[in-house]
């Protein structure tokens, strides 16, 4: 739905994008990179705010740049604050409905609808003044969707939002993945974006640097060995077992009484499946064991460090 080819933009002598080519396809899509990396310009361009400098960029087919064609069938959540204080949230929401191109007797209920969506029924008819950061950002993502866009472009959606909040507005964005709807979402919040979603876009200094599946990333990532760390009361006998698998690089002995065991290998899947068979084999009491690289934040810190 969304496609960049080789696309640039500069603000003078400052570049915010260089050279991308990327594709957002339906489903959810995290826009990842750290302060600065071109996330907000990227996103300014996909909603036709700015123009690109250099190369193509399409929504639907089309250049989203003053294009009403295409506004129509976008929904936008800004990570800045721009409500009117004096409206209640629900004169808000129809206000936007409108600007959308929306009307008729169904734009109402409508309205209701994705105020419920969203968790703000109970407050809806409150002044935007009177909210919370939390009840705002509702707000906002309400006058995203009201309009049933085919895009919804979110920046930081999950700020402000308590742990329950959070939760309701991830399902809904994910059920709205799940119809069909592209969905590009940022947040500098990894662990939450990582139960979202699988699919990256990672910007560092303008450009791509990874894009696609984080576990499958990750597993590209050559020159950063996986670790694998393991909890056993017989963490010193099972790391001298451990090292003389010849896929395994290094053991390390953790905490104060020796109770795990942190080994590297360049073969994750090969001790998974031999894993369960030597700890039989040896009588090995084993507790948990887990990957502190096969998540996001690593694949994000490895990446942009």
């Amino acid at each position: 739905m969304i496609e960049l080819e080789r696309v640039s933009k500069w603000y003078g002598q400052v570049i915010g994008l260089n050279d991308v080519t990327c594709v957002f396809p339906p489903g959810i899509t995290a826009l990842l990179g750290p302060n600065g990396a071109g996330k907000s310009t990227m996103m300014k361009l996909i909603t036709g705010q700015l123009r690109p400098s250099t190369g193509k960029l399409t929504v639907f087919g089309e250049a989203p740049f003053a294009n009403p064609r295409v506004f129509r069938r976008l929904g936008y959540c800004p990570e800045s604050e721009s409500s009117y204080e004096e409206m209640s949230g629900r004169d808000f929401v129809t206000m936007c409905s409108y600007l959308a191109g929306m009307s008729g007797a169904d734009t109402k209920s409508r309205v209701s609808a994705v105020i419920d969506q969203v968790g703000m029924t109970q407050h809806a008819d409150r002044k935007i003044g009177g909210y919370s950061k939390g009840m705002r950002q509702r707000i906002k993502i309400a006058q995203g969707i009201v309009h049933d866009p085919d895009v919804l472009i979110l920046d930081e959606p999950l700020n402000g939002l308590d742990p329950l909040a959070r939760h309701e507005i991830t399902t809904l964005l994910q059920t709205l993945g799940d119809a069909g709807k592209c969905i590009v979402v940022s947040s500098h919040i990894l662990y939450e974006i990582e139960q979202m979603t699988t699919d990256i876009q990672l910007l560092h200094k303008g450009r791509i640097q990874a894009q696609g599946d984080i576990y499958a990333i990750r597993d590209l990532i050559d020159s950063h060995p996986h670790r694998i760390a393991i909890q056993s009361p017989q963490a010193r006998g099972l790391a001298r077992c451990l090292l003389e698998l010849p896929y395994v690089l290094s053991a390390r002995l953790d905490g104060a009484e020796a109770q795990s065991v942190e080994i590297e290998t360049r073969s994750p899947e090969r001790f998974y499946d031999e894993f369960p068979a030597i700890v039989l084999e040896n009588s090995f009491l084993v507790h948990q064991f887990h990957s502190p690289d096969n998540n996001l934040e690593a694949v994000f810190n490895y990446l942009t460090n």
